[in-house]
């Protein structure tokens, strides 16, 4: 059975740790940012080596029409065909505001790339799927942010709560094909996105954030990323999978 995936932002933070999941179980992993090509072909080397699989690395912004279709046509005529989509490119606001301070720019700019670019790439790949009748799989990565309000970065509140609609949407829609779609929804993850406030949340997680007093790691993500590709929950398409340290179970 062919194996081949694309992950988006998959060379650095939760998307690395995916990455390096998916190849460990025999998936050749295509995987995008905006970094030059160059700087990942000695990683792709490295997993092509230790893991036996193909792996290819391409530049594309996924919040750009042009670059999104171009991703495509690459890992198509690089794998001849594709069963997965993970859909973890992401970006935090450059700079935490109050709500009543947040601009325009850092809104549109957060919301292209964490909603727009991935709800349009679903779209892309699940018209491919469609008209291929592949029956593949679709991973969202989202945030606990879609539903914890964190008034110093609303734009991303507001792209992550769209990502939880969106894996409804294309839930609904991709049944037709018989295509599951998943939402995973981290919650506090060590990575760069993370390292700015690790002293805060150093303090939080000591004083009992969640059930499990640890930082989570990018290879929780992957693992769950890696459970729904092999299908493990093939009867729960729309679900969303928490990997959070039961943060947000209610507590008295």
């Amino acid at each position: 059975m062919s194996k081949h995936v694309l992950v988006t932002g998959g060379g650095r933070g939760i998307g690395a740790g995916i990455v390096e999941r998916l190849a460990s179980e025999g998936w050749d992993v295509a995987f995008c940012g905006r970094k030059p090509e160059t700087e990942f072909r000695a990683w792709c080397t490295e997993l092509t080596e230790r893991y036996k699989v193909r792996t290819l690395y391409v530049q594309a912004d996924v919040s750009s029409a042009e670059d999104r279709k171009r991703l495509l046509e690459r890992v198509i005529a690089e794998f001849g065909s594709l069963e997965a989509l993970v859909n973890n490119a992401g970006v935090a606001p450059l700079e935490r505001c109050d709500l009543l301070e947040m601009s325009e720019e850092s809104f549109d700019r957060v919301m292209s790339i964490n909603l727009k670019g991935p709800f349009f790439l679903t779209q892309q790949i699940g018209r491919y799927f469609a008209e291929k009748k592949i029956r593949g799989c679709i991973v969202n990565i989202g945030s606990i942010s879609a539903t914890v309000a964190s008034i110093s970065r609303g734009e991303y509140c507001i792209s992550k709560a769209g990502v939880a609609m969106a894996t409804k949407l294309f839930a609904v829609k991709m049944a037709e094909f018989d295509v599951p779609v998943y939402e995973i929804r981290p919650g506090v993850i060590a990575s760069d996105m993370t390292s700015t406030v690790k002293a805060k949340y150093d303090k939080l997680i000591a004083d009992g954030l969640m059930l499990q007093p640890r930082w989570g790691q990018p290879e929780d993500i992957g693992k769950a990323v890696a459970m729904l590709l092999r299908g493990d929950l093939a009867y729960s398409t729309g679900q969303v999978i928490q990997v959070d340290g039961g943060m947000e179970i209610g507590r008295l």
